[in-house]
C-alpha cells in the first residue's frame, strides 16, 4: 500500500533555496537517498536548465527548471517546469512532461484549461514567501482534479503533517485522494491519518491501492523538496513508511 502512496512521490531538489546545496554537497545527499531504505519514494532530481551540464550521471531521470535555455539531446530530461506566461506550444515539445507553476487567483481556471487543451500539467507553490492559505490551495487542487489535470507541488511541505503556518505532505495526499479538500488540508491530528493492509486511512475514509494509484497518476504526479530526509523521516516516526 506504501508503494501506490508513496512511490516516487518526492523529486529531490537539494540545490534549490532554503537548502541551496553546492553541487558536491547536493550530489552526496541525494546518494544518500538513493542507498537508503526508502528510495522507491525518491522522484526525480531537480536542476536549473542553467547548470544541467555541471550534473553528472544521477542514476534516474531529471527535472529541469527553465532558468535558461535548454540544449537538446539530454536522454535524462524527464520533465521540465516553467513559471507562467510561457509558450506553451514549446514547452510541450521539450520533454514527456511539462509543468507550469500558476498562481491562485482570479485567472486560475482559464489557466488551467489552456494547460488541460496543451496537454500539459500544472505546478503550484505551497510555501516560500507566500503561503497560499487552506481555501486558496484547495481550490487549486479541487479545479485540477475536475479537469482530470495532474499537477506538482513544490516549497514548503517538509512536514508530513499541517501546523504552525505550512501545508502538510498528508494533508495534500489526502485532498487529492478523497476530496473534501478544505478540510483535508486543515487537518492538524496526525493520528487521523494511516496505512495499513486495507489502504490510505484519513479519519474515517479509506482509499485501496488501485484508488489511491489513479488519485497520483491523475492528480499529484510528485511534490518537489530540497530535502528528502526530512518528509521520510516525518512519515517513519507516523509508522506510514518502515523504519
Amino acid at each position: 500500500m506504501g508503494v501506490a502512496l508513496f512511490e516516487r512521490l518526492i523529486d529531490h531538489a537539494p540545490l534549490f533555496p532554503p537548502a541551496s546545496l553546492p553541487l558536491p554537497e547536493a550530489l552526496a545527499e541525494d546518494r544518500r537517498a538513493r542507498e537508503s531504505p526508502h528510495a522507491f519514494v525518491l522522484g526525480r532530481f531537480v536542476c536549473p536548465a542553467s547548470r544541467l551540464v555541471e550534473l553528472p550521471d544521477v542514476g534516474r531521470g531529471v527535472s529541469v527548471v527553465l532558468d535558461a535555455e535548454l540544449l537538446d539531446g539530454d536522454a535524462r530530461i524527464e520533465a521540465v517546469e516553467a513559471r507562467a506566461p510561457h509558450d506553451l506550444g514549446a514547452l510541450g515539445a521539450l520533454a514527456p512532461e511539462a509543468f507550469v507553476e500558476l498562481a491562485i487567483d482570479h485567472s486560475l481556471v482559464d489557466r488551467l484549461d489552456e494547460l488541460a487543451r496543451a496537454g500539459l500539467r500544472a505546478k503550484v507553490r505551497c510555501g516560500g514567501a507566500h503561503v497560499p492559505d487552506v481555501a486558496a490551495l484547495g481550490r487549486f487542487v479541487r479545479a485540477c482534479r475536475e479537469r482530470r489535470l495532474p499537477f506538482k507541488a513544490t516549497a514548503g511541505l517538509h512536514h508530513a503533517v499541517a501546523g504552525d503556518g505550512e501545508h502538510g505532505l498528508l494533508n495534500l495526499l489526502a485532498a487529492v485522494v478523497f476530496g473534501d479538500e478544505e478540510e483535508a488540508l486543515a487537518e492538524r491530528d496526525p493520528s487521523a491519518f494511516a496505512l495499513d493492509a486495507a489502504g490510505f486511512r484519513w479519519r474515517d475514509r479509506v482509499a485501496q491501492a488501485e484508488e489511491v494509484a489513479r488519485a497520483r497518476r491523475e492528480g499529484l504526479r510528485s511534490v518537489g523538496s530540497c530535502s528528502f530526509s526530512e518528509p521520510v523521516d516525518e512519515l517513519v516516526a507516523l509508522g506510514l513508511l518502515p523504519r
